[in-house]
């Protein structure tokens, strides 16, 4: 798709918001286009989580707008969003999975529970094997999350996230607490999600090789598994980094340009290339 042809899925204008205290999120705006993955670097407390809650409407901004898709969420009522969510997958914090519920249930929970999807029971079944397979935790349906190690966790938490097949999915630190093959592993698979079904993706990371696997690496079908991008073609062309500083962001570009950046805060969620 050319690049003058994408259309804005995600837009924030001037968007602010805080919790009776300073702005967590100040004054934001940028726009992810149709295609394009975002990796997002900041401190703690710099306002990452609380930017991709807005962006799912779990949250409102005291002013701005926020568009999905073209639509103004903004003001909307909880009830207007069902339809908007159903078309954003989001894999929360640790994988936020249902304790009590097994693999299977987890993951057909969306498919169940969200009114705008209307699956079958037996469609869902089909779905969420097909997702396991996807991440390769096909066996792990009757299972349940204390069955499973963190990484493996963290698989079932993406294979929720796109079970509706949505264009637009959120990743909270999917690679935070795991040990840098695990992580490596978890970044594959979004890969693998992007490249076979171009979706568009904001990662919020404290990683820069996770930045870096986004945008540099590509998934080869025929392989199974993840090769470079030639230089100037592929993923890493659509690949931008913003970085947030108490609620403001401070920067948004390429990889090269974050790279190249001479700012202290910025340079500190950057591994130079040797």
């Amino acid at each position: 798709m050319a690049e003058e042809t994408r259309s804005p899925v995600l837009e924030f204008e001037d968007v602010s918001l805080s919790f009776e205290g300073p702005p967590v999120l100040d004054h934001v705006s940028f726009t992810v286009n149709e295609g394009e993955s975002c990796v997002i670097f900041g401190t703690a407390g710099s306002g990452k989580t609380v930017l991709l809650k807005t962006a799912l409407g779990l949250l409102k901004p005291d002013s701005g707008r926020v568009r999905v898709f073209g639509q103004d969420i903004t003001d909307m009522r909880e009830e207007e969003l069902f339809d908007v969510r159903s078309r954003i997958g989001m894999l929360f914090q640790e994988g936020a999975l249902f304790d009590s519920l097994t693999i299977e249930e987890n993951v057909a929970y969306p498919l169940l529970n969200q009114k705008s999807i209307h699956s079958t029971p037996d469609e869902a079944r089909r779905r969420v094997e097909e997702v396991l397979r996807f991440v390769e935790l096909e066996h792990t349906l009757e299972k349940f999350p204390s069955e499973l190690s963190g990484g493996m966790r963290r698989r079932v938490g993406i294979a929720r996230a796109i079970a509706t097949r949505p264009p637009l999915v959120l990743y909270d630190s999917p690679t935070a607490g795991l040990d840098p093959i695990t992580a490596n592993t978890i970044v594959a698979v979004i890969i693998k999600q992007r490249d076979v079904s171009n979706v568009t993706s904001l990662m919020v990371t404290h990683r820069y090789q996770d930045g870096r696997l986004v945008a540099d690496f590509r998934f080869d079908p025929a392989t199974g598994g993840l090769r470079p991008s030639p230089n100037g073609t592929g993923p890493g062309t659509r690949t931008r980094f913003m970085v947030l500083k108490e609620g403001s962001l401070v920067f948004r570009g390429s990889q090269k340009e974050l790279e190249a950046s001479t700012d202290p805060y910025i340079s500190r969620f950057v591994a130079r290339r040797a």
